[in-house]
């Protein structure tokens, strides 16, 4: 499983960001996927993730209302929406996919199995 992240770039406190991941090798839909992000000096932390057919979604506290994660298993892709951007959502965020198709307890790195190159956003204030 390959994947590509994009859509990251610079943004204004406030703005709005759609990530795009799209997955190449072999279909994902079978699999749970997610978003993670590392800002400078910082461990990679858990942002979203969407169960396999997408009916179930958990995300961190701090983006729980700002962001919403989706996935289209027809482009086998998942998306990340991110409204009201401010400048702690500053990081290459990292799509990521697991050979599990459930997200339960799938908050920490070792619990995916597949990483895209990552998507650099920057929020400046």
């Amino acid at each position: 499983v390959q994947l590509q992240a994009s859509g990251g770039g610079l943004v204004q406190a406030g703005g709005s960001l759609r990530l795009s991941c799209a997955s190449s090798g072999r279909p994902v839909s079978s699999n749970a996927m997610g978003w993670f992000r590392q800002a400078p000096g910082k461990e990679r932390e858990f942002v979203a993730s969407i169960n396999w057919n997408g009916a179930t979604t958990n995300y961190r506290a701090s983006v729980k209302g700002r962001f919403t994660i989706s996935r289209d298993n027809t482009k086998n892709s998942v998306y990340l929406q991110m409204n009201s951007l401010n400048s702690e959502d500053t990081a290459v965020y990292y799509c990521t996919a697991r050979r599990g198709n459930h997200i339960v307890g799938a908050t920490t790195t070792q619990m995916y199995d597949y990483w895209g190159q990552g998507t650099q956003v920057t929020v400046s204030s």
